[in-house]
């Protein structure tokens, strides 16, 4: 398994394409039409996007994978989100993508797409849809946590004690894993667990 980060130009969220046989993949979130075009030169080709949260700084190159035959999914509670005038106001004047989700994951889903073994993790707080991926050793949080940080929780359905138990609950996963977050530098589960100033196990 490969993990290539891919970095935004501008505001907007990391992305992350993932593959097994360094021909397909799927892309952890889809943050601008640009990710596309980069897999393609990475000689992949873009079979899935499974979104963390559907804030537009993560999936405001959804509608560019979705037009070109890639599936995308998110955590049951996210779906009903995305077009929403709360998630609206939060990017005011930007456009959201259109695209449609081809099927959503609850806590605990186990799946298998492209080769790859995919567990979900459901980590609200930042919204209330919110997920993570574990893949391999590689956890992909979004923007529930960051290098000795947490997202934030003062958006629409955010919310400041779910976002703490979420972060605990990775906390609690067996093992040290690569942490991969929506911004920011990746960092390690043991690490966090360490220095995270925000929460503690």
């Amino acid at each position: 398994m490969k993990v290539t980060k891919i970095y935004p130009v501008g505001f907007a969220s990391n992305s992350y394409a993932v593959t097994a046989d360094g021909k397909n993949c799927i892309l952890i979130d889809c943050a601008q039409p640009r990710v596309y075009e980069k897999c393609l030169e990475l000689g992949l080709t873009p079979k899935a996007v499974l979104l963390t949260h559907a804030h537009l700084d993560h999936i405001g190159g959804c509608g560019t994978l979705y037009e070109n035959g890639a599936d995308v999914y998110c955590g049951k509670d996210e779906e009903g989100l995305i077009y929403s005038l709360g998630y609206r106001q939060i990017f005011e004047g930007e456009t959201i993508p259109e695209f449609k989700i081809k099927s959503t994951f609850s806590d605990g889903d186990e799946i298998e797409l492209y080769g790859l073994k995919i567990k979900v993790i459901a980590t609200p707080g930042h919204t209330a849809g919110g997920v993570s991926y574990l893949i391999g050793d590689c956890l992909f949080t979004g923007d529930t946590l960051f290098f000795e940080s947490v997202g934030r929780w003062d958006f629409y359905t955010g919310d400041g004690k779910v976002l703490y138990s979420s972060v605990k609950k990775l906390f609690l996963l067996d093992g040290d894993y690569k942490v991969y977050s929506g911004h920011g530098e990746d960092t390690s589960l043991s690490h966090e667990r360490r220095f995270n100033p925000y929460v503690r196990v």
